[in-house]
């Protein structure tokens, strides 16, 4: 089953990550972080794109699961 996360990283990234991130919404906090929020399938989908935001040499402010896809 599929659940909805919600990564939070420093810095803006532009609209066009979200191709790269799987289709994963991408918006921007006034504080000056970029959300990135959507389904993740399962645990090697979630570690994926963990992986990407090491990648990219961002710094992730949190991870949160906001609840099951249905």
């Amino acid at each position: 089953m599929s659940a909805t996360y919600e990564f939070v990283v420093q810095g803006n990234l532009d609209q066009h990550w979200s191709q790269w991130f799987g289709g994963l919404a991408v918006t921007h906090t006034a504080a000056g972080e970029t959300v990135i929020c959507g389904p993740i399938r399962d645990q090697a989908e979630l570690y994926g794109v963990i992986n990407k935001l090491r990648d990219l040499g961002l710094v992730l402010v949190s991870v949160r699961r906001l609840g099951d896809v249905k």
